[in-house]
């Protein structure tokens, strides 16, 4: 009886066994067919030539990315493209590389156009264009506000192949620059194209588009576009594509953002609690106006943490400045408006904290996007008072998720809510004897 017992055991173990190794040839099979299926795409694939290929091999760039995929075989047959992706995804060389493979094509000056709402973008725009055609000899001109019109004239004299501009300093080109003209141009790109659109750019827009070719590719690409029509119909596009590779409004997957609600007397406290709880980061702090950021960044200052401000009413080498200290890892904080929050790429932010909530929830959507950009993971945290809560809820309904409290320790807030009340009393006692 035990003889027969133990050796149908045997059998009914070599029969799973059996079967475990059949499941498992099935599941590598499986393996198999989606790897062929998704069958790595690489820069030729897409029909770029060997030289703008061995550049994107030397920048790293192992793969394209959705965008990218989705967009350069459209733009190598010549279409107009309306691009949506979220921030971080690559697109700006996926509308760099099929330009300056046009230009290899056909050799020509003022040949592209690139319409930016901020000068930091303008110059993050040209690094990538010259970076990916230094192999093939391209010029490239930064024409924005801020900078000495004289040299500027000077560089456009010299006939740069693209131009990256903000619209108002490049009207100012147009209309007071003599035997400077863009008859000839071949492409035009609005990055950050929604914001561009907008009101704030709409006279010099308009005054730009009357004074170029109407038989030219435009490209338009943002990580949040508008839906109206007539807006898009001013760009003048000629029957486009529209390539879409994220929902509407969307943040990273790798991206966790989280809310910390508030008494708005509190807020300072708070915020130099998180920068201590969470030192050794790298963060990216937003407030809503010039004077906040200048505050805000004095305060920090002052308690031994090293802070740049970065705002509109600073000159363009300040800003510059306070920029390349930040890229260069020499501060760990950017104290900024919304002049940071759209288009650039720095890697190693690790933090966007939301000190003052965005009063459009797009740009909300832009600010967070400073970090876990292509691929790398991040952390935002958004600052909620009182008066903040309707906003709050107009973001979280945009994004289409409730984002969770973030959890501090109490023990130490408190600390620092106690030190708090008495530097306000010393300063009130200095304010009433000095």
């Amino acid at each position: 009886m035990d003889s027969s017992d133990s050796e149908s055991d045997k059998e009914t173990q070599h029969i799973n066994e059996e079967d475990e190794t059949h499941k498992n040839g099935e599941d590598t099979n499986d393996l198999k067919k989606n790897e062929t299926e998704e069958k790595q795409v690489t820069w030729k694939d897409m029909g770029l030539v060997d030289a703008l290929c061995k550049a994107c091999e030397e920048l790293k760039w192992k793969e394209p990315s959705k965008i990218q995929k989705e967009a350069i075989p459209l733009a190598l047959e010549g279409k107009d493209i309306i691009g949506l992706a979220e921030t971080g995804s690559g697109k700006t060389a996926a509308f760099a590389l099929p330009i300056l493979q046009s230009l290899l094509e056909n050799p020509q000056r003022y040949f592209a156009l690139i319409l930016t709402p901020t000068r930091e973008l303008a110059f993050q725009i040209s690094e990538q264009f010259e970076a990916l055609g230094t192999g093939i000899g391209v010029k490239c001109a930064v024409i924005v506000g801020g900078m000495d019109m004289m040299s500027q004239a000077l560089l456009l004299a010299k006939k740069p192949h693209i131009i990256i501009a903000t619209p108002g300093r490049l009207l100012d080109h147009l209309t007071n620059t003599k035997g400077f003209n863009l008859r000839a141009l071949k492409y035009l790109v609005m990055d950050e194209a929604d914001r561009i659109l907008n009101m704030d750019f709409e006279v010099e827009v308009d005054k730009i588009l009357k004074v170029i070719p109407r038989e030219r590719r435009t490209y338009l690409f943002s990580a949040t576009m508008t839906k109206k029509v007539k807006k898009l119909q001013r760009a003048c596009l000629n029957d486009p594509v529209k390539v879409e590779v994220s929902t509407k409004y969307q943040t990273v997957d790798k991206l966790l953002q989280y809310y910390v609600f508030i008494p708005v007397k509190f807020k300072d406290v708070y915020l130099v609690h998180i920068l201590n709880e969470l030192a050794g980061n790298s963060f990216m702090i937003f407030c809503s106006t010039c004077n906040n950021t200048i505050r805000t960044a004095l305060m920090l200052r002052n308690l031994g943490l090293t802070a740049v401000p970065l705002h509109g009413q600073m000159s363009q080498n300040k800003r510059l400045a306070a920029l390349t200290k930040f890229k260069a890892k020499n501060r760990s904080i950017l104290i900024s408006t919304d002049v940071a929050s759209r288009g650039l790429d720095i890697p190693h932010v690790d933090i966007v904290i939301n000190f003052d909530i965005p009063t459009h929830s797009k740009d909300y959507i832009h600010r967070v996007g400073r970090t876990a950009r292509a691929g790398r993971s991040g952390k935002a945290i958004t600052f909620v008072t009182q008066y903040d809560v309707e906003l709050y809820q107009r973001i979280e309904h945009l994004i289409g998720k409730q984002l969770p409290c973030i959890k501090l320790r109490r023990m130490r807030l408190w600390y620092y809510k106690k030190e708090w009340q008495k530097l306000k009393e010393l300063q009130n006692g200095n304010k009433r004897f000095g």
